[in-house]
């Protein structure tokens, strides 16, 4: 399959656009997931980016202090404090997207829905391992 392909499904032509906002299209894993429209999150977008630059502050931090030889008990404590914002932010995105894209699909019903149900629940499942 090439890469025109992947992007627009087998029943468009190459370079065509997906049609609508919430065309779906795999990605190379094989994951639907919808092209380049709003996203649950767009709404939040400034204080999602604000939040992430906050969590990648705490991480250089972290690179600080090992630089510092800090106290491995301390660095340990700031290695649990980022992987808990990191978490958060990964629960607040999973919430808008259950609220957007998988009521969106819920509104359509059939295969959509059972997609981004099968999307979800992986992701949850990603976020559990983790």
């Amino acid at each position: 399959m090439t890469t025109t392909q992947a992007r627009t499904g087998p029943e468009q032509s190459p370079g065509a656009e997906p049609h609508g906002e919430h065309a779906v299209s795999p990605d190379a894993a094989g994951t639907a997931h919808t092209g380049h429209g709003p996203h649950g999150y767009s709404a939040q977008k400034d204080a999602h980016l604000k939040r992430l630059r906050r969590i990648e502050g705490q991480i250089r931090g972290l690179q600080r202090m090992v630089d510092e030889d800090v106290y491995c008990i301390d660095v340990l404590t700031q290695v649990s404090a980022g992987t808990k914002a990191l978490q958060s932010f990964a629960l607040s995105l999973l919430e808008e997207h259950l609220r957007h894209c998988v009521a969106a699909a819920a509104e359509e019903g059939g295969t959509e829905l059972d997609a981004k149900v099968a999307e979800a629940t992986a992701a949850i499942a990603r976020l559990l391992r983790s």
